[in-house]
């Protein structure tokens, strides 16, 4: 069964909306673009490197409309040639154009598309789609999440966890990585069972109330 990763760019306090530029979200949102003044060579090393391997891409609309409208007309690069080449399958409620080659929109049953696409791929990448990713998270529809945290606080637009998040184990894969601008990158994996409790203030913690003051 192949793997469904998330790939994420957000915020201190996990905005995700338009991180690429002005134009990807505009509506009520000004700072669209954000991620582009924090690029350097460590982060773009390690975007790059989260990509190899990737056969196939699952994508929100939105998301999908403004890649169309871009990588087919790239044909340099490692990321181009990847994007243009492998499947892409489009989560929509509706009937979209689908004009870059090799699209195909999932059915209405997310669930049982997603289950498919494991069985035919070994590892799909969700780029951006934030509406697409609170369904994903919702439903624990995801094996691995890569998010890069950049330093800086918007105060407005999507977040990441926005209304899809549920109670989630997830094991860090590897240590976190701080690029020189500030930003980290965390590789998470989804993990059994649901986030533990516990009492700070019993005694085999060592730790009481006044401690805590």
């Amino acid at each position: 069964m192949g793997l469904i990763h998330i790939e994420l760019f957000a915020t201190l306090d996990l905005v995700g909306q338009a991180p690429g530029g002005p134009d990807e979200d505009p509506v009520g949102f000004p700072f669209g673009g954000w991620q582009a003044p924090l690029l350097d060579e460590v982060t773009g090393a390690q975007i790059g490197a989260a990509y190899e391997g990737t056969d196939a891409l699952l994508l929100g609309r939105r998301t999908y409309d403004i890649f169309a409208a871009y990588w087919p007309h790239q044909k340099d690069g490692e990321i181009a040639e990847l994007f243009n080449r492998v499947p892409k399958y489009v989560a929509s409620r509706g009937t979209p154009d689908l004009p870059w080659a090799g699209s195909t929109q999932l059915g209405p049953d997310l669930a049982a598309a997603v289950h498919g696409i494991r069985d035919r791929h070994e590892n799909v990448k969700v780029v951006g789609s934030l509406d697409l990713v609170q369904t994903l998270l919702r439903e624990k529809l995801f094996d691995r999440l890569d998010l890069w945290v950049h330093p800086i606080v918007l105060g407005v637009g999507k977040k990441v966890f926005d209304g899809g998040a549920v109670p989630t184990n997830l094991t860090l894969l590897e240590p976190p990585v701080a690029a020189p601008q500030g930003t980290v990158y965390l590789r998470y994996g989804i993990a059994d069972g649901t986030p533990a409790t516990g009492d700070m203030s019993a005694p085999d913690r060592g730790l009481g109330h006044d401690d805590l003051r």
